[in-house]
């Protein structure tokens, strides 16, 4: 059986209500527009689905002859998937179409057959599949299983595994109802497993199947077939009038052409039968003006749709000496389907060419043409809806169009929903069926929309084709009407939630109980709902001592100790009803007095200052009477700065204004007719402590202090817990707080101050009832700390009498400063230091004088600040004085070991190191003799001679020694200095031989070489009659060179420089006599050259491109153009010129015309068109722009 096209495809996969069986053709043929003039399709070649022997005579090959598909060249697959009008080839071409093999293929694309004997042969060389699937046959309404399987020795994890169908279809969003796909895995055999299986299979699953594994840079596929049995059904009648009235009336889709009605039967509601009448006979005999007459009586909406084929037909009826059979009027594909267009030449040498909206169609893999025989196929693949347009094809003068049409089918509502009534509490489920598994459905409460969430009570199940709106719990509230909504209808239904009647079988029972003894309210009602209670009018919350039991039909209050507060009137009121079960319980107690709010010896501690207000709980069933006394004497109730207040439920003593004094026991003492109660209560008067004395500062360093302080004389009647401290620069008055920890001890230490500046503390006590005043400050003090010791204490030199040393400074100073700097020193065996200086050192260098020879001393440095001396640094070895002798010695740097080469005019600037002690003594001599100081400075220090020229001459050239003497110790060494510069010109040129075109020349070397060796020569040569001089050898080493290529009939000078490494010679020595270049006799005669029309009229080099455009982002249309004189390029947009309009900006740039729109948004799309004029002539094309909108 053919395999279904994309369309049926997708109704493969989505599990909704296959097509009849009798219609499997037409949706093959991918959705063109038929008319009902059976006549005219057999002269066109066309076989109707109802004569299955006419379609294998006009070259159709249905899936069970595959040697008739291998001889057309074509798979069953590929033109099976193919969207294209019914009917095939015209009566007699079948034959000759099947049996020829040369097809063409427009972009080197190989025929499907071939692709199909690729593809098994690329499955014999198997990477990963261990077994793979395997073709079957399966009947209507049965299942079948496709098994994979996976070796998974070498793979570190699972292996991706697709399963498509046809070429591009993937199942793996598409399981569901009638696809499940399955994968297990065996561990012992470490093989993976992969099942794909096929329920209850209908005719349209028949076709290719392709599983394809992959794993990282592995790769593997394989194809299989399916064929499904029992096919059967016919072909029903088409209506035109269906075609051409609008899809969805009053629907959402309204508005858009629906030629589905074509592809597929759609359930339409009966209507009464009427005699079947041709509209197209009638519209094609009829006038202009009855067309809506016609249309309205017939029910055609969509008259401008009717009108266009209308036209075309009559078109279609004039013979055409091109084609042997035009396109249809119309066709129709699915969004994502393949649409085949195909047209018959009677000349198969024309040229076709096939355009979109009037621009040209090029070959890729979106549109593939094809030939066969007479025959001009195209191909679209994956349509869009952009696609949606008019097409033509042309054939030498003569064209003919057709319409294409995209749509996406409806989803409908195919089980509507039903009336519910329920009651409240129960689970209720409305549930529907559309036509499209995992359809996108939207279900509607009194016409608001339904969001489900973690916490509603709201749930949507999707089984398929079955959307189900579950209601967890159903309360009055919920009874509404509720809707569900497709893309392609709708449905409603009523839900009605009521209460169930309730019967009271247990009511409540009035009680009274003794305090502390258990109150138990029950009762029993006939249905399991929930309830509240109430106490004396108020809600009742369930806490430790009161419990609240639910137990199916039976409700419970109970409260284990009973207290007197629990007595009131109990009310139980079930739920959504207006029932209740009243019951009162009455409590009686002797009295009592609550003191569990006070400590463990029953002390109330008040602030002095502060007014008590001791309120003490008392109970008792009848309220006792209370009495307060203090040693014997009562306190009366009233006015006064300590009395009583009595309440039913307490007892209150108060005291205005607490002394000191107040403290003692205070007794208390109940009665009521069930008896009597006492008890004592002792109250203490706390207050603030003292502040402490000035606390006293101890030890001061760089940024800290140490402080102490004593406790204060009073505590205040509590404790004391620890202190604060505070600190203040003296010239501020802003203390600010070191601690926020108390401290319990009576020493701190602050820090992080700043040196040289004075500050102040001060103290706070801390005990239960506050913080006291503040100390008095202490006194002044100011943070300061020394410096570090000095570093790299060393010896500088040493004599006979005296020693030199040189140290660093300290690394930390301080902000005290540095002062200077002390140097002792002790004999060796003594521990007597001596200072050395007098006053401070403010360098870091000193000479100790004054010292025996041949003694021994040790050295240390402090540095001195105003906080101090620092920490000595010591010298780590005694120090002999006695002056040490040193053998001078050179050291020559490296680049002057060499001769030294510099040329006239640059300074020369000789450092040379040496040592040696005491201070050596130098003399400088230039070739054995005294160095002229007028034209060589010397300058010498310790350690080293500096020879300078500020502008060196060909005169200093030579050779310099250094002696350096140290008493009877002598070091010397040699330096060569050559000055160089430019070389003179060569001494004598001369001509020896001129032959043809050559010249042989010869010269001795220049007499002065500039200090420096020949390096080359350059030879010019200048025309006698210009005296223009031009190069003719460079860096040329011999003294002879021969010139060649020289023009015949001139006459030539030769001149030579000489080079060496400062350049070429200022002058040059040229020939005395000249060079003559003689003639062989011919007459030369100038051609005689024609000037060249560059004009040209304007032609475009690169077309203009359709684009697509993201909203909000700049585009740009790009075009080249060329023509002689300057073409002048206008823009326009649907055929409007853009003219001063700041969204637009055109360039041109070496025949390179861009217009860039800025920010466009949908309004800027359209056809846009360049034109370019100059006085040849005039051209313009044409583009699409379409703008599109990214969700946010």
């Amino acid at each position: 059986m053919p395999e279904p096209t994309k369309k049926e495809e997708n109704e493969v996969l989505a599990p909704a209500p296959a097509p009849p069986p009798e219609e499997p053709n037409k949706e093959k043929e991918a959705g063109t527009v038929p008319v009902k003039e059976p006549n005219k399709e057999k002269e066109a070649g066309t076989a109707p689905a109802k004569e299955p022997n006419k379609e294998k005579e006009a070259g159709t090959a249905p899936a069970k002859e595959p040697n008739k598909e291998k001889e057309a060249g074509t798979s069953p697959g590929k033109d099976e998937e193919d969207a294209s009008p019914p009917g095939g080839l015209p009566p007699g071409l079948g034959s000759r179409a099947l049996e020829r093999k040369d097809s063409e293929w427009s972009i080197g694309e190989s025929p499907a057959g071939e692709e199909q004997d690729k593809q098994n042969a690329n499955s014999q060389l198997s990477i990963l599949f261990v077994e793979k699937p395997q073709g079957g046959t399966v009947k209507v309404g049965e299942n079948i299983t496709f098994i994979a399987k996976v070796k998974a020795e070498d793979l570190l994890r699972k292996p991706t595994v697709k399963w498509f169908k046809g070429k591009w279809m993937d199942l793996a969003s598409k399981a569901g109802k009638h696809l499940q796909l399955k994968e297990t895995f065996e561990r012992h055999s470490r093989v993976y497993t992969f099942e794909m299986q096929i329920i209850k299979a209908k005719e349209n699953y028949a076709g290719n199947y392709r599983c394809e594994v992959s794993y990282k840079d592995k790769f593997d596929s394989c194809s299989f077939d399916l064929e499904v049995l029992e096919s059967t059904g016919t072909t029903p009648n088409i209506d035109i009038r269906s075609a051409f009235k609008r899809s969805g009336e009053g629907q959402d889709d309204a508005g858009e052409l629906d030629f589905s009605g074509l592809l597929k039967r759609r359930e339409v509601k009966p209507q009464e039968e009427q005699p079947e009448v041709d509209v197209w006979e009638l519209l094609k005999n009829a006038k202009p003006s009855e067309y809506e007459k016609i249309a309205f009586q017939y029910g055609i909406t969509d008259l401008r749709g009717m009108l266009r084929r209308l036209k075309r037909m009559r078109r279609v009826e004039k013979k055409s000496a091109a084609f042997a059979r035009i396109l249809d009027p119309a066709y129709q594909v699915d969004k994502g389907g393949r649409v085949r267009f195909v047209v018959e030449l009677a000349d198969p040498k024309l040229e076709v060419k096939w355009y979109k909206n009037g621009q040209e169609i090029r070959p890729s893999t979106k549109y593939i043409f094809e030939h066969k025989g007479c025959e001009r196929i195209m191909f679209i693949n994956n349509c869009v809806l952009t696609d949606d347009s008019e097409y033509y094809v042309t054939a030498g003068d003569e064209k003919c169009s057709t319409e294409l049409f995209v749509r996406e089918p409806p989803v409908m509502v195919t089980k509507q929903l039903e009336d519910t009534k329920a009651y409240c509490g129960e689970r209720v489920e409305l549930e529907c069926e559309v036509s499209e598994d995992d359809a996108n459905v939207k279900w509607f409460k009194n016409g608001e929309e339904i969001i489900p969430g973690p916490k509603s009570r709201y749930h949507i199940r999707v089984e398929g084709k079955k959307h189900i709106l579950i209601i967890d719990g159903a309360t009055k509230a919920d009874s509404a009407e509720y809707s569900v909504m497709t893309t392609g209808g709708q449905s409603s239904a009523k839900l009605s939630v009521d209460l169930k009647p309730l019967k009271i079988l247990t009511p409540l029972t009035d009680q009274t109980v003794n305090l502390g003894k258990e109150i138990c309210l029950k009762c029993e009602v006939s249905e399991n709902i929930t309830g509240k209670w109430t106490k004396n009018g108020l809600p009742v919350q369930e806490t430790d001592h009161l419990k609240i039991v639910h137990k199916g039909r039976i409700h419970k209050l109970v409260i284990a100790n009973a207290l007197v507060e629990d007595e009131g009137d109990y009310v139980f009121t079930p739920d959504a009803y207006s029932v209740t079960l009243p019951a009162k319980v009455h409590v009686v107690d002797p009295p009592k007095i609550n003191l569990d709010g006070l400590d463990a010896d029953n002390t109330v501690t008040v602030i002095a200052g502060n007014k008590l207000r001791l309120e003490i709980p008392i109970s008792g069933e009848p309220p006792p009477k209370a009495l307060w006394s203090r040693a014997d004497k009562a306190i009366m109730e009233g006015s006064g700065r300590i009395r009583s207040e009595n309440y039913p439920d307490s007892t209150t003593l108060v005291i205005d204004i607490a002394e000191k004094d107040d403290s003692g026991v205070y007794n208390i003492n109940l009665k009521n007719e069930a008896g009597e109660a006492h008890a004592s209560i002792k109250i203490k008067v706390v207050d603030i402590p003292d502040p402490p004395v000035a606390p006293n500062v101890t030890d001061v360093g760089d940024d800290w202090c140490i402080m102490t302080w004593d406790p204060p004389l009073y505590d205040g009647g509590s404790p004391i817990l620890g202190y604060f401290i505070e600190r203040k620069k003296k010239q501020s008055s802003r203390w600010m707080r070191l601690n926020f920890d108390l401290c319990k001890e009576t020493i701190f230490e602050p820090k992080k101050m700043i040196e040289g500046v004075a500050y102040e503390v001060r103290i706070f006590a801390v005990n239960a009832v506050g913080i006291s005043k503040p100390s008095m400050p202490s006194k002044p003090f100011v943070p300061l700390a020394v410096t570090s010791p000095p570093t790299l204490l060393t010896v500088d030199s040493v004599t006979d009498t005296t020693v030199t040393m040189k140290w660093r400074p300290p690394d930390q100073i301080g902000a005290a400063g540095l002062d200077g700097y002390v140097l002792e020193y002790c004999f060796e065996g003594t521990d007597d230091w001596i200072v050395a200086n007098t006053e401070l050192i403010e360098k870091t260098k000193f000479t100790i004088t004054g010292l025996p020879t041949d003694s021994r001393i040790y050295v240390r440095v402090k540095a001195v600040n105003a906080a101090g001396a620092s920490e000595p640094k010591y010298y780590s070895q005694p120090i002999l004085v006695k002056e040490i002798i040193e053998a001078p010695k050179i050291r020559i740097p490296r680049h002057l070991k060499q001769t030294y080469i510099r040329r006239v005019g640059e300074a020369i600037n000789l450092v040379i190191p040496f040592q040696g002690k005491p201070r050596p003594e130098l003399i400088w001599t230039k070739d054995g003799a005294p160095i002229d100081k007028n034209q060589i400075n010397i300058r010498n220090s310790e350690t080293d001679t500096i020879v300078f020229i500020r502008k060196a001459e060909r005169s200093h050239s030579g050779k310099y020694d250094l002696q350096v003497k140290v008493e009877k110790f002598v070091e010397t060494a040699s330096i060569d200095i050559r000055v160089i510069d430019r070389p003179g010109p060569p001494q004598l040129v001369k001509i020896e031989d001129v032959w043809g075109e050559n010249v042989a020349l010869s010269w001795t070397p220049p007499r002065d070489d500039g200090n420096t060796a020949i390096t080359g020569y350059t030879i010019q040569k200048a025309d006698k009659k210009s005296m223009e001089w031009f190069t003719v050898i460079e860096h040329y080493h011999r003294t002879s060179a021969t010139i060649t290529e020289l023009v015949i009939g001139n006459e030539y000078y030769f001149r030579v420089f000489a080079e060496n490494m400062c350049g070429l010679s200022e002058d040059a020595t040229m020939t005395k006599e000249s060079a003559v270049i003689a003639k062989d006799g011919k007459i030369y005669k100038n051609p005689v050259y024609e000037d060249f029309d560059f004009t040209e009229a304007p032609m475009f080099t690169q077309p203009l491109v359709n684009t697509y455009a993201v909203a909000g982002y700049n585009a740009t249309l790009n075009c080249s153009v060329r023509g002689n004189p300057k073409p002048k390029i206008t823009w326009m947009k649907n055929k409007v010129v853009i003219k001063d309009d700041p969204r637009y900006r055109m360039f041109s740039n070496q025949g390179v015309c861009t217009l860039e729109i800025r920010k466009p948004s949908p309004y800027d799309g359209g056809t846009y068109c360049c034109k370019a004029v100059n006085d040849l002539g005039t051209v313009e094309i044409e583009c699409k722009l379409e703008v599109k909108v990214v969700a946010q």
